[in-house]
């Protein structure tokens, strides 16, 4: 099986989480968000980091960007506000016709109901297209532009073998 992880991420702390989900899965390609149109996967794991309680927007990723550019010592990723971004890709997602998926986010070390849960609203949107979701996990960032919390990149490639273990148990096919 083909495992895709697809991330939306400004500083750089959610693109290293996906590619540690990635090296768990097996290697799965690790893709961002504004180049992902066209995918194709059996597993799709998809992730982004917090804003506003949510999935980032345009504007809160413009926001983020600009609060960077003024600090000037904070680090942005090329494309972090290239379109589409995830809420646009995730509307437009083809049906997933009962595929697998998961959903993950970075956000502040902070309790759920203050910080908010991007993968939350991830799950919800891959359910409507059809989408069998295996789990979602949220990743700590120290600070709003990171860095991530000590044990983060161990826990997210561990979480990336559970769902190789999930994949197999709910359909008898591992991530190839």
């Amino acid at each position: 099986m083909k495992a895709v992880v697809v991330y939306e991420s400004i500083y750089g702390n959610t693109r290293a989480i996906a590619q540690a989900i990635a090296d768990g899965l097996g290697g799965a390609q690790v893709v961002p968000v504004y180049a992902a149109d066209g995918l194709s996967a059996d597993l799709l794991v998809v992730g982004a980091p917090t804003h506003v309680h949510g999935i980032p927007t345009t504007r809160s990723r413009q926001v983020a960007a600009e609060a960077a550019h003024e600090d000037g010592d904070t680090h942005i990723e090329p494309g972090a506000i290239e379109q589409p971004g995830l809420r646009v890709w995730l509307r437009d997602l083809p049906d997933g016709d009962g595929r697998c998926a998961a959903t993950f986010d970075t956000r502040l070390d902070r309790a759920p109901w203050f910080t908010g849960l991007a993968s939350r609203g991830i799950a919800k949107r891959l359910r409507r297209r059809g989408y069998e979701l295996l789990g979602s996990e949220s990743f700590l960032v120290e600070d709003t532009e990171g860095p991530l919390a000590d044990g983060e990149l161990d826990r997210a490639r561990d979480w990336g073998h559970a769902l190789v273990e999930s994949l197999a148990l709910n359909t008898g096919q591992s991530v190839g």
